[in-house]
């Protein structure tokens, strides 16, 4: 079968900004060719068994070349392998991507473009500045600072008709370049007062951002040590733009949170969009997968209780019905227990009435609230050696129970650096294991859904925080809790220069 790459556009750095269509051609990727600012929230969405191929470059080091990287992205396809070649912002706008759709196209490759959502907008307008505004700036012009490696003479930039422009002037891959644009602006007859501003990893929860003029700003920048990658945006709508930091509870934190993956294409979990709408980079990271465990199921009826400990072991227990091409008729008249609400909403929507959930979401409450109402034989549907509590109440309680097995989980190496966040989120305590098989010796602020959890992360030698309770929300709670400095969103603004621009 042919191959073919996609030309994909990442966008400017926050993970949502993604498009629809990008991650889904990203999670469909046999190989991921990708670019040094491509970050851990975007790469998640590429399937487990993907090939990743680091090409970054930084800073004028160019580790693979580029027309090394085409002739990796020519080699691939033509292993009839689906490609993606995965690019910050947009492919199109000072990307290359043009160059490598010709050299694809030239030698016979199938290649398709699927656009992103540029910094050149984006970065401006996470710092609420917009690149147009009626009566201020009715054009955009979007700049390059720096000029082709090949080419030795000077950038052709034309600052003497820049500088008689009236629209927004946005320089990309410019921190280098401040002074100079500056200076140059000036000597071509701009105003030293036309407001101005650097944002470094804009749209991330790292984004720092300095507001001035032609004049000040690059001592300022200079002052704040603002480094690749910056945006810089230079006019009047600069000015009109200004506005102070999210209030959101969390915003600039940078959240971990490690999760067990059933299938490629789950990549997207609650406590993320949770966490989001608090103002966290929330980025989720795979560090085991569900295996479903293909032993026939044994005959359901004649118990009293179904009891399930997990969603992933919910999905299971009805994927391995399906396979056998059998009815949940088969359960009679048995009631159904859940150890949590996430647990119970897998339930539900599935048409089975949940009957029990105990009011601390583990297995030891679970088992407690079991032997006060249950009278007959349990089957118990969770995952292969599944943590011991739930049993062992059982047994205490003198509970007759059957125990099947039908997942099991996988651990998944996780090449995400944690000291980049300011907390790992853990859902459960395999979570913790896994994670710490990666990651061992690790500096970790471990927020964690319960005590079980809390205490294998202790055992891991992380300062362990607990949630006051096992829902998700509570967890995000938590992680304000734990998190409750003030927010580090690296804003800087000046009085100064909202009175004086």
């Amino acid at each position: 079968m042919a191959g073919k790459v996609w030309l994909v556009g990442a966008g400017p750095g926050d993970p949502e900004l993604l498009t629809l269509k990008g991650r889904r051609v990203l999670g469909d990727a046999d190989v991921v060719v990708y670019d040094r600012l491509i970050g851990d929230g975007v790469l998640c969405h590429a399937k487990l068994a993907a090939e990743l191929i680091d090409v970054g470059k930084k800073g004028g080091c160019h580790p693979v070349p580029q027309e090394d990287i085409e002739k990796i992205l020519a080699m691939k396809a033509r292993e009839g392998k689906k490609v993606v070649r995965l690019k910050g912002g947009d492919p199109f706008l000072f990307g290359r991507g043009g160059e490598e759709m010709a050299t694809l196209t030239e030698q016979g490759i199938a290649c398709e473009v699927v656009p992103g959502v540029t910094s050149a907008i984006a970065v401006p307008a996470y710092a609420g500045i917009p690149v147009t505004l009626r009566g201020c700036s009715s054009s955009l012009h979007v700049l390059t600072a720096h000029r082709r490696e090949d080419v030795q003479t000077e950038a052709g930039i034309d600052y003497e008709v820049l500088a008689r422009l009236e629209g927004t002037l946005v320089f990309l891959m410019g921190a280098s370049k401040l002074k100079e644009i500056c200076n140059r602006l000036t000597a071509a007859g701009m105003d030293g007062d036309m407001p101005i501003a650097v944002i470094e990893n804009g749209t991330t929860a790292r984004q720092k951002q300095v507001f001035g003029t032609l004049d000040n700003l690059p001592q300022r920048a200079e002052t704040e040590n603002i480094q690749a990658p910056a945006v810089i945006v230079v006019g009047r709508a600069v000015t009109q733009g200004l506005r102070k930091p999210s209030l959101l509870p969390l915003a600039g934190k940078r959240v971990l949170i490690p999760r067990v993956t059933r299938k490629d294409g789950d990549k997207s979990g609650r406590l993320a969009a949770i966490l989001r709408s608090r103002g966290v980079e929330a980025v989720e990271v795979p560090v085991s997968r569900a295996e479903a465990i293909t032993t026939p199921l044994p005959p359901l009826g004649g118990y009293e209780w179904l009891v399930f400990t997990s969603s992933a072991g919910v999905e299971a227990f009805f994927a391995r019905l399906g396979a056998e091409r059998r009815d949940i008729l088969e359960i009679g008249g048995a009631k159904i227990a859940a150890v949590g609400p996430v647990t119970g909403e897998a339930l539900e929507v599935r048409g089975l009435r949940v009957e029990l959930m105990p009011t601390t979401y583990n297995g030891a409450a679970l088992g407690e609230a079991l032997s006060a109402v249950a009278r007959d034989r349990l089957l118990l549907l969770r995952a292969e050696n599944g943590a011991p509590d739930l049993p062992k109440v059982l047994r205490a309680k003198g509970l007759s129970f059957d125990e099947v097995s039908v997942y099991r989980t996988v651990p998944i190496p996780c090449h995400v650096n944690a000291e980049d966040f300011d907390a790992v989120a853990f859902t459960c305590a395999s979570s913790v294991r896994n994670f710490t098989r990666s990651r061992p010796n690790t500096d970790v602020k471990a927020v964690c859904i319960g005590e079980r959890t809390a205490q294998t992360a202790r055992e891991a030698g992380y300062a362990a925080y607990t949630a006051n309770s096992a829902a998700l929300e509570a967890l995000a709670d938590a992680v304000e809790r734990c998190l409750s400095s003030p927010p580090c969103c690296h804003a800087s603004f000046p009085k100064i220069e909202v009175h004086s621009l």
